[in-house]
């Protein structure tokens, strides 16, 4: 197949062969660990028989690639899971049950997912328009007063920890100027206009730390883009300097900005956690932590995976942009 037909096939086939390789890393990393996972799920109370019957519940005592068949086929096909009593079964895609719940993994995703991804893309937006515009304007106006004044902010946003500029968010804009009330996650469902309201500070907050780094790489990007002889040519030819940073050396400048955007977005999925945690969201990355904590080894490997996931599912829309974004690209 050729064109970009032949394109999508190759991206999808590389994604799935990417993600299955991240399933097994990931499944052989947290199970192939120091501790005896059955004493930890039963509790410190449990007597050696107790134990004995948590591993064979939770299939322990089976070799690693047995259990990673059996996982795989949960994603594909649906198992069935014995919780000591009665066997239940669990839905493809089946992420496996939780050690201290006997909740699926899927069903727990589901309820964290929706919280990160309202926080994640509304950031993005945010994220992209003070980073691209910051760069651009600090590129077209080089080498005067407000390029030296944005880089200043460009330095100081990436020096400051993310955590900072949330507590004097909260402290400036609820605390001191009462613009905003202290977020608390409202779903969309309930009322559009709270969840909005509530997610203004993490979105900002996010916002901020991220669109440091896209200002910077745009500039330099802009700044490369500008030497090159075609946009020399333009000016030559009497084009407007609006028109050819708008129209010519932004297009060109895109790239980068798009593979770092593609790569951002799908780690802050899970990557939020600082924000998650000091908004009080309960996001992927707050039940991630709490997961390592307890050694809740299945919901852990089910939300490094989604994470994964979602990673692999940007870099595959990013290549799909690139394309879209310079013509020079070859689909390959």
């Amino acid at each position: 197949m050729s064109g970009f037909a032949g394109f999508a096939l190759r991206r999808t086939v590389g994604a799935v062969i990417t993600l299955l390789a991240i399933s097994v890393i990931v499944y052989v990393v947290f199970y192939v660990t120091p501790g005896n996972v059955a004493h930890i799920t039963c509790g410190p109370r449990c007597s050696p028989e107790q134990v004995h019957q948590v591993a064979r519940q939770l299939r322990l005592d089976d070799p690693l690639y047995v259990r990673y068949w059996h996982f795989l086929e949960g994603i594909f096909v649906g198992q069935d899971y014995s919780t000591g009593t009665s066997v239940g079964h669990c839905s493809a895609p089946c992420l496996g049950l939780s050690y201290q719940t006997d909740q699926q993994v899927t069903q727990i995703i589901l309820a964290k997912l929706p919280v990160s991804l309202s926080l994640v893309i509304g950031a993005m937006v945010l994220w992209l328009l003070l980073g691209v515009g910051t760069g651009v304007l600090s590129a077209w106006r080089r080498g005067r007063f407000t390029e030296r004044a944005l880089t200043g902010l460009t330095l100081a946003g990436i020096s400051t920890p993310v955590f900072v500029i949330g507590l004097v968010l909260m402290i400036v804009v609820c605390g001191q100027l009462e613009l905003l009330p202290f977020p608390e996650y409202v779903p969309f469902s309930e009322d559009p206009e709270q969840w909005a309201w509530n997610l203004v500070l993490p979105w900002l907050t996010l916002a901020l730390a991220e669109a440091a780094y896209f200002a910077r790489l745009t500039r330099a990007s802009m700044l490369e883009t500008l030497a090159e002889d075609h946009v020399r040519t333009f000016r030559a030819y009497g084009v407007g300097e609006r028109s050819i940073v708008g129209r010519h050396a932004l297009r060109g400048a895109l790239a980068p900005v798009i593979a770092l955007n593609a790569n951002d977005l799908g780690s802050s999925v899970g990557g939020a956690v600082l924000i998650e945690t000091l908004f009080g969201l309960p996001g992927i990355g707050q039940e991630l932590v709490h997961a390592v904590t307890v050694v809740d080894l299945p919901v852990v490997v089910g939300m490094v995976l989604v994470i994964g996931f979602f990673v692999v599912l940007a870099n595959a829309a990013a290549d799909v942009l690139y394309a879209l974004a310079d013509r020079r690209v070859v689909l390959t």
